[in-house]
Formats: structure tokens, C-alpha cells, sequence
């Protein structure tokens, strides 16, 4: 196999990767239940 064929060959394993590890962790963030706000009374105010 000549260089650039597995330079090509890697790169597509490593997006793959990428790719699975991506869908992955959107699971799991998802997985955790519905995203909450803060309450009010934690944020500070903010003086201009």
C-alpha cells in the first residue's frame, strides 16, 4: 500500500472515530434528562 492510500486510510478511521465518540457523547449528555435553567436568585445582577 503506497503512502498516500494510507494516509487516506487512516485519516478515515480517525473521522469515524471522531464521528462514533461525537454521537456518543451527545447520548449521554441526553441521557441526563431535560436541561434546567438556573434560578433567578443564583445569577447576580449586573450593574453598567
Amino acid at each position: 500500500m503506497n503512502r498516500s492510500k494510507f494516509v487516506a486510510v487512516l485519516t478515515g478511521i480517525i473521522s469515524l472515530m471522531l464521528g462514533v465518540g461525537y454521537l456518543l457523547l451527545v447520548q449521554l449528555l441526553d441521557f441526563r434528562g431535560e436541561m434546567l435553567p438556573a434560578p433567578l436568585e443564583v445569577i447576580p445582577p449586573f450593574f453598567f
